[in-house]
């Protein structure tokens, strides 16, 4: 996993440009500017994330890009895999309209991502989800694989289980060149009053 300090290229078409434009103007409070993110990999799409970022909530970490005279905030670890991405919105006149995110790029570059990709979506995340939850790749570097939990895994109590009992071992059962699983997530956000975080 590897972070880019390269700023990538964002590109609004005109609707795209309008609409965003027309939406941060009459939001109730100052607007910064927008954050683009990538969600998650689900059959074979990327699944991107953007959202307005009020004065004052940017993040130190990110990247900060024009497009179409909007600023635009890109977290450093999807910056590789934004590059090119050309944002759209959509109006068919009957109802139907949104926002389209074409994206040139593969979904992972390291070979070890797409075989743990498949294993996730595959094996490991049908299971989780029978629970409420689930578990994104984020990314690997060297025998490290680092993951996001959601869903209702965040703040579990039981997540040390799940990882060690069930997601590390399958991965090093059918990836055995992974020998370590880091969970970054953010625990502190979940709602499970059961969960506390490790003391360092």
């Amino acid at each position: 996993m590897s972070e880019s300090t390269t700023e990538p290229r964002v590109n609004l078409t005109d609707p795209a440009a309008d609409k965003l434009s027309d939406i941060i103007e009459r939001h109730a409070n100052p607007v910064a500017g927008l954050r683009l993110q990538i969600a998650g990999r689900k059959e074979g799409q990327f699944q991107h994330l953007l959202s307005l970022v009020e004065d004052g909530a940017q993040q130190e970490d990110d990247l900060e890009v024009e497009a179409a005279g909007i600023r635009v905030y890109v977290e450093a670890r999807d910056a590789a895999y934004l590059d090119g991405v050309e944002i759209d919105f959509y109006d068919d006149g009957a109802g139907n309209q949104g926002l389209e995110f074409r994206n040139p790029n593969p979904l992972w570059r390291d070979p070890l991502e797409f075989r743990l990709q498949e294993l996730f979506d595959d094996q490991i995340n049908p299971q989780i989800a029978a629970h409420g939850g689930m578990i994104s790749l984020i990314g690997v570097r060297g025998a490290t694989a680092f993951v996001e939990f959601g869903g209702g895994c965040v703040g579990c109590g039981m997540l040390g289980v799940t990882l060690k009992q069930g997601v590390e071992v399958a991965v090093k059962d059918q990836v055995p060149e992974i020998d370590e699983i880091v969970d970054i997530t953010d625990h502190n956000s979940g709602e499970n009053p059961f969960y506390k975080p490790e003391k360092k």
